[in-house]
């Protein structure tokens, strides 16, 4: 192994740049070999500054970082790349250039950082002949196949404190205060900080809810002296008969942008006369400095990548599982989404404390 690439694609999230520390690292001392980062995700192979040589110095002081220094694309899928051409939005498959830039660096393997759309793209990748290893993330934690992923417990603690912010003011002034997290599909933060945070109600994507509900719950809490509450709410809830909300349509261009659910439950809660407020904690969830936990699991996953990719292990993702770092393939990993459990401890836990989940 002579020469291996890092990229990070998709959304950001806080330990990225701790993984491409460890990499780095593990590459020069353990196997003497040139490390290149491909900047902007997949497009860095289509751009003319989109290479440039790693060595120790380039990530001297980046282990505490958030973000990621080699910049990252939401929307970079190279086989459905949208782009303006004579004025037209088109679609167009430009994965045979990436496959041609990989070969042009002779690049014995290719990193890929990146959650479950990033690591579709490597799969298929990985179908034409370039050596990809995968490593796991997302805030969401909603990757198959891994317990945990990096960014996830720093996102966690991020909304966690917010909780602890909005108990204190919410008690004050006899409020309920709504607070949207992010999370698409899986409510794992939303679970989480809530039975964290002292959370009332929670409301995730896998459970379904209903506003009468979550009504019953606050009433209940009044009629025993207690005049405020907490509702932390994912921003992909869905009430039993209705749809997820978004706050931007989805187009040629753009992909739909889910928000304003929060807006949404705490209205209704105003028009059913309790006062109520909003906070939705966005991006703030995604930056800045990466927990202790996150800054451990994302440097051992960095160099576990590289010791996948010396044993020639491709197509292949590092995993957390049972507290060891171990590896499966990406196809496994992005086959079924993590979803939380319904029917599992944490949800059974938060239900025997009391709270609601607006399904009773």
């Amino acid at each position: 192994m002579k020469r291996i690439g890092i990229l990070t694609g998709g959304g950001d999230a806080p330990g990225l740049n701790a993984v491409i520390r460890a990499a780095v690292k593990t590459a020069i001392n353990e196997y003497k070999c040139e490390v290149f980062g491909i900047r902007n995700g997949y497009d860095g192979f289509l751009e003319p500054d989109g290479i440039v040589p790693l060595n120790a110095e380039s990530v001297r002081g980046i282990l505490p970082r958030g973000g990621t220094i080699l910049g990252s694309v939401n929307r970079g899928n190279p086989y459905e790349r949208k782009i303006i051409r004579d004025g037209q939005e088109v679609i167009i498959d430009v994965s045979d250039e990436v496959v041609k830039g990989v070969h042009r660096l002779e690049l014995d393997a290719l990193l890929v950082l990146g959650g479950d759309g990033t690591l579709s793209s490597a799969h298929e990748f990985s179908k034409k002949g370039v050596p990809v290893i995968g490593v796991p993330k997302t805030i969401d934690n909603d990757i198959g196949g891994t317990e945990i992923t990096f960014g996830f417990d720093t996102a966690l603690n991020i909304a966690t404190e917010a909780l602890d912010r909005l108990h204190t003011t919410a008690e004050s002034h006899h409020r309920v205060m709504v607070i949207e997290l992010m999370g698409r599909d899986a409510g794992f933060i939303t679970l989480n900080a809530g039975v964290s945070g002292g959370a009332d109600v929670i409301l995730i994507p896998e459970i379904p809810f209903s506003f009468e509900s979550i009504m019953k719950k606050i009433r209940a809490r009044h009629e025993h002296g207690r005049s405020f509450s907490l509702i932390a709410v994912s921003e992909g809830a869905k009430s039993r008969d209705g749809m997820q909300v978004f706050s931007r349509s989805g187009d040629e261009m753009y992909v739909a942008r889910l928000g304003g659910i929060g807006q949404i439950v705490a209205e209704y809660i105003d028009k059913h006369g309790f006062e109520s407020r909003v906070t939705v904690l966005g991006h703030v969830q995604r930056g800045g400095t990466p927990t202790a936990f996150d800054r451990w699991l994302a440097t051992r996953y960095g160099a576990a990548a590289v010791r996948l990719a010396a044993r020639g292990g491709f197509d292949r993702m590092v995993a957390l599982q049972r507290g060891e770092i171990t590896d499966i393939p990406i196809a496994e990993a992005i086959k079924v989404p993590k979803r939380v459990n319904v029917n599992g401890d944490a949800v059974i836990t938060a239900r025997n404390i009391g709270i609601s989940f607006g399904d009773e």
